[in-house]
């Protein structure tokens, strides 16, 4: 339990550095072009690429940055680019997301296993039930009729997204990106 508490303490102290919010900038720049190149099938589901930047600054920096990133990252993509109405509850989904890839990464080594993991419990908990919820509130239609369309993406993406991840991370970490920025953080 101590250990656990010790993610979100030290998490928080990471705040703290000029040079956490600027490179969690860059990330979010990232993201954000990233974002632009989402695809919008029907009106529930979106594929995209923009939660790469948000899983490279949970591992980088903890869950309370993680979490804070997410959220803010979520807002500020859709001042940019507005796609359907803003509902509050899909950012707190967004904002959880951060945390619980925050919990699975920070100062952990990253393993195939581990993201692949943390990628199904962020798919079950956060994509397939929450979400669905939100976009059922939201569009008013059924919980159990939109379901089986995002279980089914959700289970087709959730390797794919995982390796996508899990090769990013390794390429940055071969290319000692990873190691210089945790060394400045030191």
């Amino acid at each position: 339990m101590k250990k656990f508490v010790t993610l979100f303490t030290d998490s928080y102290k990471e705040l703290k550095s000029v040079r956490t919010i600027t490179t969690a900038a860059m990330l979010a720049a990232i993201a954000i072009i990233l974002g632009m190149f989402s695809i919008n099938v029907g009106s529930t589901i979106r594929i995209g690429f923009s939660g790469i930047p948000n899983g490279v600054c949970a591992y980088l920096f903890g869950p309370v940055v993680g979490g804070i990133f997410a959220g803010g990252l979520d807002v500020l993509k859709y001042l940019l680019k507005p796609a359907g109405p803003f509902f509050p509850g899909l950012t707190a989904v967004v904002i959880l997301a951060g945390v619980l890839y925050g919990c699975f990464y920070y100062k952990k080594p990253i393993t195939f296993w581990r993201v692949l993991l943390a990628k199904f419990v962020v798919m079950l908990i956060c994509n397939v039930i929450l979400n669905t919820l939100c976009l059922s509130v939201l569009y008013g239609k059924g919980f159990m009729v939109i379901l089986p369309a995002r279980v089914i993406k959700n289970l087709i993406m959730w390797p794919i997204d995982s390796m996508i991840f899990y090769s990013i991370l390794k390429a940055l970490n071969l290319l000692g990106i990873l190691k210089a920025v945790r060394r400045n953080f030191a």
